[in-house]
């Protein structure tokens, strides 16, 4: 059997306590070791076997391979590249840095040192979708003409966390979850022809923006990504169209919120309920089907066994430095396009 990976954590708040510490400590082929905080403990209050270290060059010892940054956006790169000259493997949360400049120097960097250099993009593996993309690949809707997936969430406040309310490039809601949209658009159809965005701030007290509207064009089909923070009453998180049929799903995937409500990542975990379902209406041989879908169901887990894959089997990381630098350089453009009020080429 092959060692586990020992692992370092760079900060512990919602991103590692939700999404990576419950499936590492879980995984036995995995190993929770350190984690960094400057002040807090809070890391080791969830797992008390962790060594807390006040000093980020105290995760680069010999008994750590792996570090995940998961500390405030304008941060990850510095840390990023502090981590890979120390010669560990680095996963850090989205996004890789702030520009693409950053994260193809990044890239470089990790490609030179012969290290792993991913990025925590796990909405590829939310239930809608990995749907969405069997649907396509299966031509069940035919051709696609149209592709609308959103994040609308309400709340009355402006976000909590100071640093994501500073106004600084990097720090609104494209970064956070837009983001997260424009990976999964790309890793289905790639690299737009042209772009148009639309961002603002509609929380009065807001730093930064709370809403955007981000249209990408390719030479058949549109596809439109949103979010906003006043939806009390969400629209569709997905709806697809086609040739043939489309796909309306309304709730987003359940990962999170079992997540956020303290359900440990193991066995049936997240089983979908019918109110995750989506609804197929379509033409299959002549005939028309309109019905609930359950489609694929989502799985978070799937990251962390692809990464084991690199470091144990020398497979290819699925989520690399180079799609992140790609999308980085989509999201300067959305941020030009949003401030001239234009629809602008993507080459």
């Amino acid at each position: 059997m092959n060692r586990p990976i020992h692992v370092g954590i760079a900060g512990f708040g919602m991103s590692a306590r939700i999404f990576h510490a419950p499936f590492l400590h879980l995984d036995p082929r995995f190993r929770l070791i350190k984690v960094f905080e400057r002040s807090t403990n809070n890391g080791q209050s969830h797992y008390p076997y962790l060594q807390t270290v006040r000093h980020f060059e105290d995760l680069f010892t010999p008994d750590i391979e792996l570090i995940i940054i998961t500390t405030p956006n304008l941060t990850h790169f510095s840390l990023a590249k502090q981590a890979l000259l120390a010669g560990k493997h680095v996963i850090v949360e989205k996004p890789l840095a702030i520009s693409a400049e950053q994260a193809l120097e990044l890239d470089q960097l990790a490609k030179k040192q012969k290290l792993m250099l991913s990025v925590y993009q796990n909405r590829r593996w939310d239930n809608g979708a990995l749907t969405v993309k069997r649907l396509i690949e299966e031509k069940l809707l035919g051709g696609i003409v149209n592709y609308e997936i959103r994040f609308e969430r309400y709340s009355k406040t402006k976000n909590a966390k100071a640093w994501k309310e500073t106004g600084e490039f990097g720090s609104g809601l494209v970064f956070d979850l837009g983001v997260h949209l424009i990976d999964h658009v790309v890793d289905l159809f790639g690299k737009p022809t042209a772009l148009y965005a639309d961002l603002a701030k509609q929380h009065a007290d807001s730093g930064s923006e709370d809403y955007f509207q981000i249209h990408f064009y390719y030479p058949t089909h549109k596809v439109t990504m949103g979010a906003t923070k006043y939806a009390r009453e969400a629209a569709p998180h997905i709806m697809l169209q086609g040739t043939l049929g489309s796909y309306f799903k309304q709730a987003v995937d359940n990962q999170e919120a079992l997540l956020v409500a303290g359900i440990l990542p193991q066995g049936d975990w997240h089983a979908p309920t019918e109110q995750d379902f989506g609804l197929l209406h379509t033409e299959q041989n002549n005939r028309i089907i309109r019905r609930a879908f359950q489609g694929e169901s989502g799985c978070y887990q799937a990251y962390y066994d692809n990464i084991h894959d690199v470091l144990r089997n020398d497979a290819s990381p699925i989520v690399t430095a180079t799609q992140a630098a790609e999308v980085l350089k989509l999201i300067e453009r959305v941020y030009q396009s949003a401030k001239c009020g234009q629809k602008l080429s993507c080459f």
